[in-house]
């Protein structure tokens, strides 16, 4: 159970497929323009559920409970050796040269 007021994140399908403009590259017009929000919900539910939330500037948005106290797990990748390589090189090429 989540409860009234906690943060959480909703799922929206805003356009279908078939709905989305047509001057759109063939990728992009495969898919459903989707959302997905952050807001206080305002009745207890369950993930899963149609819920209704506030978002923090104050509009109200209706979705699909998806995420309850949502967080960044995003990160910049694995790390890549060729970018310490270029780092050498770099470092080499610019030895002497001032920097302001």
């Amino acid at each position: 159970m989540v409860k009234k007021h906690s943060i959480v994140q909703v799922y929206k399908n805003v356009l279908s497929r078939e709905n989305r403009a047509s001057n759109l590259p063939a990728d992009t017009k495969g898919v459903p323009f989707e959302m997905r929000v952050k807001g206080r919900l305002l009745h207890d539910a369950e993930i899963g559920d149609h819920v209704e939330i506030i978002t923090a500037s104050g509009r109200k948005e209706s979705g699909i409970l998806i995420v309850s106290e949502p967080y960044f797990s995003h990160s910049f990748g694995h790390y890549v050796k060729a970018l310490e390589d270029v780092k050498e090189i770099i470092m080499k090429e610019t030895e002497g040269l001032k920097h302001e």
